[in-house]
């Protein structure tokens, strides 16, 4: 795991960057507000060479894409920024409003936001009370950013695939680790939306599409992060397994690599976590698929469309592709 904080006007433009691989800056709130102070905080982040990301508080009964024009309007966007939705709650301009509105806000936002700007990561911050007890269906975008208190440092205590934990808000400042080896593997996972191509057999991608049809043929519903952890179980990838919980896979100074086997071990679980991507995907295959009924034509151009990427979400979508074309066949 790397280290990390993350700021707003309520800390300084002059933190310390000392252990530090990543920052992200509040940028705006609602509809009017804008943080005086986080041109100076990114150019700090940016300038000792960090990962830098941004994130926009919302006031969920206002429409979420004029937020997010608000939002985005703010900064010029580089290459390898990082863009968070702060999915909370509690405070005033929130608290009255339904939490369906809550949840349809924070899916339109996210949709918004990544059809505006593709070529960049967009998450979602939110702690373990909104996760477990206001989501209902695991989205969160590109990534997760969970929230707790008192737990240890990169074990929030949930099973879905987190990408950054807040564990720690000492010393009046919020305090993250994120789940890569080093600066530089986060640095490259920021900048490369569009995943290269992963140690994976064809029979591994043909064993998920297998899963993911058979779960849409039977119309179990949504296809929720428990089938995909199945999916990825021994029968795939029996050794992707997070290095984090193995008080081995770091040096004495809790930061460092120290263990080439566990590497190894992290570097397939990484890839792994690439395939968890398929979830939106397959959610939206669902709705095409319903009780079969889709055209040949429309199968094509559904397996035209992905079969110009050789990506490991791609692969598997186009396997899925294939079945549904099969089962039209019949």
């Amino acid at each position: 795991m790397i280290h990390g904080i993350d700021v707003s006007a309520y800390q300084s433009e002059t933190y310390s960057t000392s252990g530090l691989d990543f920052v992200f800056t509040k940028i705006t709130e609602g509809l009017s507000y804008i943080n005086p102070r986080w041109v100076a905080q990114r150019d700090r982040a940016k300038a000792a060479g960090l990962v830098w990301g941004a994130y926009h508080y919302p006031h969920m009964a206002n429409d979420p894409k004029a937020e997010a024009t608000y939002f985005l309007k703010q900064v010029a966007w580089k290459p390898g920024d990082l863009i968070v939705l702060d999915w909370e709650g509690y405070d005033t301009a929130n608290k009255a409003v339904p939490k369906a509105q809550q949840i349809a806000y924070r899916d339109a936002w996210l949709k918004y936001v990544k059809s505006v700007i593709p070529d960049h990561r967009v998450g979602m911050y939110c702690n373990t009370d909104y996760w477990r007890n206001v989501d209902q269906t695991s989205t969160c975008g590109d990534f997760l950013w969970i929230a707790t208190g008192g737990e240890p440092a990169g074990q929030p205590g949930i099973d879905y695939g987190w990408t950054f934990h807040q564990y720690s808000t000492a010393n009046n400042i919020d305090h993250d680790v994120a789940n890569f080896p080093d600066r530089a593997a986060l640095a490259a996972w920021a900048s490369n939306t569009q995943e290269d191509p992963v140690a994976l057999t064809s029979d591994d991608i043909s064993k998920v599409a297998d899963a993911v049809f058979a779960k849409l043929a039977a119309g179990g519903g949504v296809l929720e992060n428990s089938d995909l952890d199945r999916i990825w179980g021994d029968d795939v990838i029996p050794a992707a397994v997070p290095p984090y919980n193995n008080s081995d896979y770091y040096g004495p100074d809790g930061k460092t690599v120290a263990n080439s086997t566990w590497t190894a071990k992290y570097t397939q679980y990484t890839q792994v976590m690439v395939g968890r991507e398929t979830l939106a995907r397959v959610k939206n295959l669902e709705t095409a698929t319903g009780a079969v009924q889709m055209t040949d034509a429309q199968v094509a151009a559904l397996a035209n469309q992905v079969a110009a990427s050789t990506n490991l979400v791609d692969l598997i979508a186009e396997k899925v592709a294939e079945k549904i074309a099969t089962r039209l066949a019949e």
